[in-house]
Parts: structure tokens; C-alpha cells; sequence
């Protein structure tokens, strides 16, 4: 991971954690069964493709606005969903398969996000042949899911961080 995503991920990390007035819980991933690279790979790989085409999508339909801006936790609804079930921790009790999360996957995704938000930065000062309305719409959409993710990665309720988008807009 580039040292920008990293400083933009500690960044979230630290403003989040003043906007609750209290450290992150850091989710434990599931306990026996090790998931192999390949596994591992296969599910970054699946949510990756879900983010991917979920934003195609909404560059296609642009559907999911409030006051012109993209709203993430609408255009991004299977995603947001496979991420919850890989930090799944109880299911119903007649679930023939145990709870099983894996929030290192989660923390390699958002990395991806973090990697992603860079380098539509990047791409939004050059003279690239993308269109700069589109790909602002991306940033600030992939920028609003980062946190979406952490949220979900750290159980944090949003109304509980209740000032903490504010604080990330001005940042």
C-alpha cells in the first residue's frame, strides 16, 4: 500500500476515534480455520468486482444522488451487504454453518479503497482522457464508502459518529 493510502487511512482511523471519544475495537477474525491465499485472494477479488461494478452501475444510471452529490450507502448496496457478511458474527441458530468473519479481508479492502481514492486524486489533475465530472463523482463516492467500511469494520454506529463526516469534509 502506497504511503498516501496508509496516511489517509490512519488519518480516518484518528478522526474517527475523536468523533466517538474513545479507540476503534479492533474485531478479531475467526478463530480455527485459516484461510488459504487463494481464499483470500478469491474474496478480495469478489469484493473488489462488487465495488467495480456497483460503480459502474451508478455511473451509468446516476440514480443515487441527494443535493447532487453520489450517496454511497444507496449505490453501493451489495457491497456494503458482503462486506457486513464477511464481519458477520452470530447467526441464526439454524444456520447449518457457524458464524465465521474475517475482518483481515475487510482491512484488505478498504486498503483497496484507500489505494483507489489516491489515485482518482491523481487522475483528477491530469489531462487524462477520463471524463473529470465522472471521476470527481467517483472519488467522492469512494471516499464516503472508506468510511462506510470502517464503520462496519469497527461496529461503530453512524449516528454515534454523528460529527465525524463533518470533520472529514473540511479535512
Amino acid at each position: 500500500m502506497s504511503d498516501r493510502a496508509t496516511t489517509l487511512l490512519k488519518g480516518r482511523r484518528e478522526k474517527l476515534e475523536r468523533a466517538l471519544g474513545r479507540p476503534l475495537a479492533v474485531p478479531e477474525p475467526a478463530r480455527g480455520a485459516d484461510l488459504s491465499e487463494s481464499e483470500r485472494e478469491h474474496l478480495r477479488n469478489a469484493a473488489t468486482d462488487l465495488y467495480l461494478n456497483e460503480l459502474a452501475w451508478e455511473n451509468i444510471t446516476d440514480e443515487e444522488q441527494v443535493e447532487g452529490e453520489p450517496l454511497a450507502e444507496l449505490a453501493f448496496p451489495g457491497f456494503l451487504a458482503f462486506i457486513q457478511g464477511l464481519l458477520l458474527e452470530q447467526v441464526m441458530p439454524d444456520s447449518l454453518a457457524p458464524a465465521n468473519p474475517r475482518p483481515e479481508i475487510v482491512e484488505d479492502v478498504v486498503r483497496f479503497l484507500a489505494e483507489r481514492v489516491v489515485a482518482l486524486q491523481d487522475g483528477l489533475g491530469g489531462s487524462g482522457d477520463g471524463d473529470a465530472e465522472e471521476e470527481a463523482r467517483d472519488l467522492a463516492v469512494t471516499d464516503r464508502l472508506i468510511d462506510l467500511v470502517l464503520f462496519r469494520l469497527h461496529g461503530v454506529d453512524p449516528a454515534d459518529a454523528e460529527g465525524f463526516r463533518d470533520a472529514a469534509r473540511a479535512s
